[in-house]
């Protein structure tokens, strides 16, 4: 899920999906919802994914909150995951 917080710090849900066999994300944000500057929190729903592969995580979820200055730059934010660990960085 991805959400963009509001001037008054609250989270407003903006676009969701589902990652592919390749582990990527093609479509997250609807088509009439364009990247705006703010500051946003990409939420992963790691526990669904460790149960499909029969093991068990120690993290129910990821949260990666972010900073967009340039909407018209590329974002590509990478989760590396294992059951009892996690990072990221900012990809392009």
């Amino acid at each position: 899920m991805l959400e963009l917080q509001t001037s008054s710090r609250a989270w407003r849900p903006i676009g969701q999906g589902r990652t592919n066999n390749d582990g990527r994300l093609e479509t997250l944000l609807p088509q009439n919802i364009r990247l705006q500057p703010g500051v946003y929190r990409l939420t992963f729903d790691v526990a669904t994914y460790f149960r499909s592969l029969r093991t068990t995580g120690f993290y129910p979820e990821v949260s990666i909150v972010f900073s967009v200055r340039d909407a018209t730059q590329h974002y590509h934010i990478p989760l590396l995951l294992s059951p009892f660990g996690y990072t990221t960085y900012r990809g392009n």
